[in-house]
């Protein structure tokens, strides 16, 4: 259990046997059980939220905004696991529909882990996640500017995304990549607001 995750299908099995035990699973256990890499998977979260058509919905990129700076701050300041208030920590599921999605998820999270692997890992360990963080804050602060651009917050939605995997398998390609997608999207928002 202590052993540094190095994959997808590592985190997925590690949440799916630190909650076997228990016949209701809350979003706290799930946090504790991924320890310090939980910062990954909630930047994955919110990427995949917003990448989503969930996206187009009035006030999105404010309120996913706003769960970013949240996360970004909390790796700044060294936190090793993130913080959630207890009304969301103590939210639960049942194990069978944890464990059911787990299983849907291992599939793809095998085929990524094929692709991504640690490289580059100066962009992600030690230093490089304070370089994530601020990446992380300026995407958040972007993020009220974005309701004004259709699709921009998709794009930055996938920048999240790569953020959150390379968090979790070490793999600073995709921090580079994050980067491209939101200079990209930056440049978009400044054509579209001038």
């Amino acid at each position: 259990m202590n052993q540094p995750l190095q994959s997808l299908e590592q985190l997925l099995d590690r949440v799916s046997q630190s909650t076997r035990d228990n016949d209701q699973v809350s979003v706290g256990m799930v946090i504790e059980s991924v320890g310090s890499r939980s910062f990954g998977p909630m930047l994955m979260l919110i990427g995949i939220t917003l990448f989503s058509p969930l996206s187009g919905l009035p006030g999105m990129s404010i309120f996913m905004g706003s769960f970013v700076l949240l996360i970004a701050v909390q790796i700044l300041i060294g936190r090793k696991q993130f913080w959630l208030p207890h009304f969301i920590l103590n939210r639960s599921i049942g194990r069978r529909k944890l464990q059911k999605a787990l299983h849907w998820l291992n599939k793809p999270a095998r085929s990524i882990d094929r692709v991504l692997k640690p490289r580059l890992t100066f962009l992600v360990r030690n230093g490089g996640s304070y370089g994530i963080a601020s990446l992380c804050i300026v995407v958040g602060l972007c993020m009220p500017f974005m309701e004004l651009v259709p699709f921009s917050s998709s794009a930055a939605g996938l920048a999240l995304l790569a953020l959150g995997l390379a968090l979790v398998v070490h793999d600073g390609l995709l921090v580079l990549l994050a980067l491209g997608a939101f200079s990209a999207t930056l440049i978009l928002i400044v054509a579209n607001i001038l």
